[in-house]
């Protein structure tokens, strides 16, 4: 009864929003000054699902001429996040968004479409390990790294500590070169903002090129703030935290949801991708990557792409607009944008070199559908150039059904692209074909 009542609700949303789409245009609302639609609010909130499917036998991403895709690893259990070792091996974070109590309405319209897109499973909770010791482009050793997390996400190697965001903590599991199991339980290391909401749970750690600080995403637990400013203290920013025991202070705060961070090669900076808010329109807020810069705010809740204020944010903090930053480079409306890596290798072609790759997991409420897919922007001194360009697509069939999702997207030793595919529960592997 309640699957059909929420089929329901979500025809009707979708027949609402039938009368108005966003551009089709496939890089709509990206680059450094994206053009901004004025603001609209439906009755019901847009919904349109691709609904999750898996690959057929046989089936693969498609990369541009030049490159090859094949599955590093398949058969897991929903990769989310990667990180490669200094000696090659990669670690994959299983984790998942839980069906939790529905608190209303909205929440039951939510979870069906997470369900429907893949998502509101049991979280594997760990973390696998993969190598490659032949070189042949597939992983042919499969370990359980590390068990009982709480829904990991980020991961990064400093010395002989490997440090993991789980959903409410940094934790440090110790590693020494070539371990294919941790041989210590995990330690506490930085309490995080959990639950009970915690809205936005993925949490991403890296550490600086010096080994001396950590860098934390913590996402928003709302959209808008809806849930009161109270539920977002110590949310939507990037924590730095000083090694080995603190302290912990908000570096950069304003940002929605920042998932993916890595550090720009030429400047140094950090940058991430964060994935705007919801709601008011097809074309709005683009999803954006930005070099942070330390002290800045981005926003929000209270207004985006600089002083453009969001007047469902009650009350208004005037004070705040005005100190806000506009991003550096929109990424599109509603793309997802969560993985982020810049090419620091040498084996891809000199154009990709610096630029910046960013896995964009796809939209659930947007007609029609934007990301899925991975994206490639172009760098020269630091900064993006040229135009963004399509790196590997596929993921949507010719029915817009979802065959799979990028999430995290990384650069292993021998400087091939690895992407993770939570839907099609696959790591894919780009290289050059020659």
């Amino acid at each position: 009864m309640r699957s059909s009542i929420l089929a329901a609700v979500s025809l009707t949303a979708l027949s609402l929003a039938a009368c108005s789409q966003g551009s089709t245009s496939p890089f709509a609302g990206f680059g450094p000054k994206p053009e901004l639609p004025s603001p609209t609010k439906g009755l019901l909130p847009t919904v349109n699902i691709a609904k999750a499917t898996g690959w057929a036998p046989g089936a693969h991403p498609q990369a541009p001429a030049g490159f090859k895709v094949t599955a590093f690893a398949a058969g897991l259990d929903h990769p989310r996040w990667l990180y490669v070792l200094p000696n090659g091996d990669v670690l994959a974070a299983e984790s998942a968004s839980e069906p939790a109590k529905p608190t209303g309405f909205k929440d039951r319209v939510a979870q069906w479409v997470q369900k429907a897109a893949g998502a509101l499973e049991t979280s594997p909770n760990q973390i696998i390990l993969l190598r490659d010791a032949d070189g042949d482009g597939t992983a042919e050793v499969r370990t359980v790294f590390a068990k009982g997390l709480q829904r990991p996400f980020g991961m990064t190697l400093v010395g002989s500590s490997l440090y993991v965001a789980d959903d409410n903590a940094v934790v440090r599991l110790p590693y020494a070169p070539g371990d294919t199991v941790a041989t210590g339980p995990a330690e506490k290391v930085l309490d995080l903002p959990g639950g009970p909401i915690n809205h936005h749970w993925t949490k991403n750690v890296v550490a600086n090129p010096d080994g001396t600080k950590l860098f934390i995403t913590i996402g928003s637990n709302s959209n808008v703030g809806e849930n009161g400013m109270a539920a977002e203290a110590g949310r939507a920013q990037v924590t730095e935290f000083t090694l080995p025991a603190g302290p912990a202070r908000p570096y950069a705060t304003g940002l929605r949801n920042a998932n993916g961070l890595d550090f720009e090669p030429v400047t140094g900076t950090p940058w991430v991708a964060v994935n705007e808010r919801d709601e008011i329109g097809h074309d709005l807020v683009p999803d954006y990557m930005t070099g942070l810069k330390e002290g800045a705010f981005y926003g929000w809740p209270y207004s985006y792409y600089g002083d453009h204020v969001d007047v469902r944010v009650q009350p208004p903090r005037p004070d705040l607009v005005a100190k806000a930053i506009a991003p550096d480079y929109a990424l599109g409306a509603h793309t997802a944008s969560l993985g982020l890596a810049f090419y620091k290798a040498d084996a891809f072609p000199q154009h990709y070199r610096g630029g910046v790759f960013i896995g964009q997991h796809g939209s659930w409420n947007r007609r029609p559908l934007s990301g899925y897919r991975v994206v490639f922007i172009p760098f020269a001194g630091g900064k993006p150039v040229g135009q963004p360009e399509e790196f590997l697509t596929g993921f949507l069939d010719a029915h817009d059904k979802a065959q799979g999702r990028p999430v995290g997207v990384v650069v292993d030793k021998r400087g091939a692209l690895l992407v993770a595919d939570d839907v099609g529960n696959t790591i894919w592997r780009v290289a050059p074909a020659s």
